[in-house]
């Protein structure tokens, strides 16, 4: 058997409208030992045309002009066992130098399914063991003959020893005394109490006979602690008032108090906050269409892209995600089970009902989250910058991932939270969790 037939060549189909991002696609599929079995323009490649090549991996080339062409090409894509790649074709068009080999080693590791993404000779050193050695023997424990010797020299030296002031050795050892069984020590008892009574009486002293005193009387009316004459007329007022009425609970105006009332901003304004970057359109893709039809926070979610063209990721998420996916406007709210995709200059404040999005040109900022009712997701991407902030949500009680394994092309962001004792888990694993933790169940509206 052959190499080739242990691991085939992945057959991979590129759809991109002719220009430079489809140049530097070819370019990337070229370095990376794959069988290019169609390269086509999308917006006039026919369904059967991309089912007839039988591919496995498809590259798309993202951009406004092929929104309606994949949308004519959606049944092909959906097939089973089809991988799809998204890139953006401004990105990919500039990408050059560098970044374009530390892409297309990525890319190269999305098809052949490894891990490897490091240049030529740069390549992990294995590790060394280290192997224990001969283990040393058990200590031997001293004979008591050994001993003997220095228990006698130590005896001979004890008088010449300096002795603390504060302390008086006994003139005589002190004996030492056997225990005794309850019945013994009651017969010693016995037997000192009968010695007692054969002993000859002490004569006896007659008692001085103390006459006893006459009782005391107390005439507690004379007692006062003011002015007598200032307390006549109260107390003149006190005997002449009507006796004092028993005070009745009045059942009848009583109400529940409204405790969400008394929570503080931002206590109900929890959210799933995902951040995601290099290869984020695929890995966000897995996560959304994974997550269940309710989940009791919002979804927002922030993929910086280089030319802002958010209405484009906004409709191309909805065709895989259960729940509503919209962009995110200054002034709207945050809806509980809803996607919102967050643009550069949108950031969020908590308020008593939720979350409120707000123009801000810093972007989204993790710490405007209220960390016990939200959570973080790093996919392939996120910057690194967010690390930090996201594990000081986590340390407040937040509840924060990592994309790991297949599909993460930049792994940085999403390693560090891991590394720092984060969930990690695929894409579709993340979203397992997270409906587990916020799922809505639809028949009683209530979190699993």
């Amino acid at each position: 058997m052959s190499v080739s037939d242990v691991n085939p060549v992945p057959a991979v189909a590129l759809l991109a409208r002719p220009g430079a991002a489809r140049e530097r696609l070819r370019e990337a599929l070229a370095h990376a030992d794959v069988q290019l079995v169609l390269e086509d323009d999308p917006t006039t490649l026919e369904p059967q045309a991309l089912a007839d090549a039988h591919p496995q991996f498809v590259v798309i080339a993202l951009e406004a002009a092929i929104e309606d062409a994949l949308e004519r090409l959606e049944a092909a894509l959906s097939a089973p066992g089809l991988t799809l790649v998204f890139d953006e074709a401004e990105l990919a068009a500039r990408r050059d130098g560098w970044e374009a080999q530390r892409w297309g080693r990525h890319l190269s590791a999305k098809l052949h399914g490894h891990q490897q993404v490091l240049p030529p000779g740069a390549e992990d050193e294995p590790s060394l063991q280290l192997e224990p050695g001969r283990p040393a023997p058990p200590p031997v424990p001293p004979q008591d003959a050994v001993l003997h010797a220095h228990m006698e020299q130590a005896q001979d030296w004890a008088g010449d020893v300096p002795a603390d002031g504060l302390y008086a050795p006994p003139a005589a050892p002190v004996a030492f005394v056997e225990p005794v069984s309850l019945e013994q020590h009651l017969a010693a008892l016995q037997a000192q109490v009968e010695a007692a009574d054969t002993a000859p009486a002490a004569p006896s002293v007659p008692e001085p006979v103390v006459a006893d005193p006459p009782p005391l009387s107390f005439d507690h009316t004379a007692w006062s602690l003011v002015d007598e004459a200032a307390d006549a007329p109260a107390a003149e007022a006190a005997t002449r008032s009507d006796p004092a009425v028993v005070p009745s609970f009045d059942t009848g105006r009583l109400s529940l108090v409204d405790l969400d009332a008394s929570l503080p901003a931002g206590a109900r304004a929890g959210a799933l906050l995902v951040l995601a970057g290099i290869g984020g359109p695929d890995a966000l893709r897995r996560l959304l269409a994974a997550l269940p039809t309710g989940l009791a926070v919002p979804v927002l979610v922030h993929m910086r892209l280089d030319g802002g063209r958010y209405g484009n990721l906004v409709k191309q998420m909805a065709r895989v995600s259960p729940l509503p996916v919209q962009l995110a406007e200054a002034g709207q709210r945050a809806t509980p089970g809803e996607v919102h995709v967050l643009a550069d200059d949108i950031g969020v404040r908590a308020a008593a009902d939720g979350l409120h999005f707000q123009t801000d040109p810093a972007g989204i900022s993790i710490a405007a989250l209220p960390a016990e009712h939200s959570a973080l997701v790093l996919l392939s991407g996120a910057d690194l910058a967010h690390v930090g902030p996201a594990l000081d949500l986590a340390d407040a009680g937040a509840w924060v991932a990592g994309q790991v394994g297949e599909g993460c092309y930049d792994p940085a962001a999403a390693t560090a939270v891991v590394a720092a004792g984060m969930v990690a888990g695929e894409p579709q694993e993340l979203a397992q969790a997270i409906a587990a933790r916020w799922g809505v169940d639809e028949d009683n509206g209530e979190t699993p």
